[in-house]
């Protein structure tokens, strides 16, 4: 079994995004509103947004998942009470803000598990395990590394799993693709297409996925060997027919450059290239002068790292929805390739293209 650590972890949760339950900042608590086997959302905790309702801001199809200003708001008016407090929401540098520690020392007072997903470990910080101490409570820090020990190295074993792979990777960070990852591999299995996929984030291990690793928490001479041990324990254990990688950063952004692991490292084949149109630079990098890499320059290194782009995905960011519709139409002419808008319209358009690239792995026309 993929050994990633806190696999028992579940129940119910209340999700912590003081000040910042938006798109930019709350990944996290935006995916585990959209929906998470791990974890059954009672209620986000935002003041901007409280009384409002998560499902309606992030316009998911779950609805009631009330918005309270605080945890002991939430506390005071929900039925049933919480089992733990996730952190929903990344911090510059993962740093721990007074707005969050408000709230985390809320809900430890009231013996409530706190999940975190910052780089900071809070169990480190003897003030919060020691509260946690006092109500019986834990702090489990997702990202803390694991050590050297139970860490692997590349050793060639992909080179015997069936199931094909197809990344999401994009030309940023911040574009949706652990949720297109996530939906494509919901799609799949809900058309009889057996599909996996592998996390690669504190968010997708949130979400209940069972194979995967953090990326960003590990040490770089290990990652391509998680990234195999996960891929080939998913396809012993439960042989799908297709896995999709989660994607981080891409593979030219400054700040993190990520992706070459899934086209060499785990020989994924096919590729969903996720893109946000409006963007003149990279995700938070507005006073640098990087921009995200042209389609056709992306498409082309993709080509040769030994893949190939087999739908585009975009993320419409401060687009109207018409002018969104209208650059898809433009580039899937251009292209001659699939084009996507995952939050508008879904994922369904992508599965003839999943089944075509598996009738090609297969050896098929």
């Amino acid at each position: 079994m993929n050994p990633f650590p806190n696999a028992t972890i579940s129940g119910t949760a209340i999700v912590l995004a003081p000040g910042h339950f938006n798109p930019d900042r709350a990944k996290t608590a935006f995916g585990l509103v959209r929906g998470s086997e791990r974890f059954q959302v009672l209620a986000v905790i935002d003041s901007k947004t409280a009384g409002q309702d998560a499902g309606d801001i992030v316009d998911s199809k779950k609805r009631d998942i009330p918005v309270f200003g605080s945890v002991n708001q939430a506390l005071e008016k929900l039925e049933l009470r919480p089992e733990y407090a996730v952190i929903g929401i990344t911090t510059p540098g993962g740093i721990l803000p007074d707005y969050l520690m408000l709230e985390i020392e809320q809900a430890l007072e009231a013996g409530l598990d706190i999940v975190n997903g910052l780089h900071q470990p809070l169990s480190e910080i003897h003030s919060l395990s020691g509260k946690a101490a006092e109500r019986g409570a834990a702090i489990h820090d997702i990202r803390k590394p694991r050590p050297f020990s139970e860490l692997k190295f590349w050793n060639g074993s992909i080179l015997k799993v069936r199931a094909p792979r197809i990344a999401v990777i994009g030309t940023d960070c911040a574009l949706g693709k652990r949720t297109t990852a996530r939906w494509l591999t919901e799609s799949c299995n809900e058309k009889g297409i057996r599909a996996e996929m592998i996390f690669t984030g504190q968010t997708g291990w949130m979400q209940g996925h069972g194979y995967g690793f953090i990326l960003d928490s590990t040490p770089n001479d290990f990652v391509p060997g998680e990234l195999e041990n996960a891929i080939v324990c998913c396809d012993q254990e439960i042989k799908p027919d297709v896995i999709f990688l989660e994607g981080q950063a891409s593979l030219r952004h400054p700040a993190g450059p990520c992706g070459a692991e899934f086209l060499c490292s785990a020989l994924a084949r096919g590729v969903i290239l996720q893109h946000a149109p409006d963007r003149d630079h990279f995700h938070s990098m507005d006073h640098l002068p990087f921009q995200p890499p042209s389609l056709e320059e992306e498409i082309e290194l993709i080509r040769l790292y030994g893949s190939r782009v087999l739908a585009l995905s975009l993320n419409g960011g401060s687009l109207e929805e018409i002018d969104l519709f209208q650059i898809r139409d433009e580039l899937a002419s251009k292209f001659n390739l699939p084009v996507i808008c995952p939050l508008e319209e879904g994922v369904k358009e992508l599965f003839p293209v999943v089944q075509n690239f598996l009738k090609k792995e297969s050896g098929g026309a």
